[in-house]
């Protein structure tokens, strides 16, 4: 009888933690609409509310769930809600970077919505440590389940950024 109810319990968890991940059909489609978030407020709100209600979020999730919120500041006019929303972006991707601190993706999520916050207001204190995580990456071909267009493309965000050195520049240029 124990071992039922312990086989009960393990099936409505595993069902549970299942119901928050997204296939990777789903991602592919869900980083496409993140894309289009950037000009499109709806878009931005809608997919906040789905990531939002998803249990048990994956560390990629929650750090889709964070750029989204940077995206809320970003279609904000009223200063207070840039500012909310960027403060709530940043604590919500130390969240995911804590769930998987060697995640590219969530590092780049970070370092990207720093980059674009005015850095007089007091935001961008992660810089240094993501883009020297993420050249760390590029240097020891540790991309995890990152793809190759993700690859390139963040290889040429931090070039383009101008916040890379002369030796980290060289060494993503070889993935591009």
């Amino acid at each position: 009888m124990i071992r039922l109810r312990f086989l009960f319990i393990l099936l409505f968890v595993s069902t549970q933690i299942c119901k928050a991940q997204l296939s990777t059909k789903e991602i592919a489609v869900l980083k496409l609409e993140l894309v289009k978030a950037v000009e499109n407020s709806r878009l931005t709100d809608s997919l906040s509310k789905k990531l939002n209600a998803l249990p048990h979020k994956t560390a990629l999730i929650t750090g889709y769930a964070g750029t989204l919120e940077a995206l809320k500041a970003k279609h904000s006019w009223n200063p207070y809600n840039k500012i909310k929303y960027v403060k709530r972006s940043l604590k919500t991707m130390q969240t995911a970077i804590n769930m998987d601190k060697e995640n590219l993706e969530i590092r780049f999520m970070r370092f990207s919505i720093e980059h674009f916050t005015p850095s007089f207001l007091g935001f961008s204190k992660d810089l240094d440590v993501d883009r020297k995580e993420i050249v760390k990456h590029y240097q020891n071909n540790n991309f995890g389940l990152a793809d190759d267009a993700l690859i390139k493309n963040v290889a040429k965000f931090m070039i383009d950024s101008k916040r890379c050195t002369a030796a980290e520049i060289k060494i993503l240029k070889k993935h591009i």
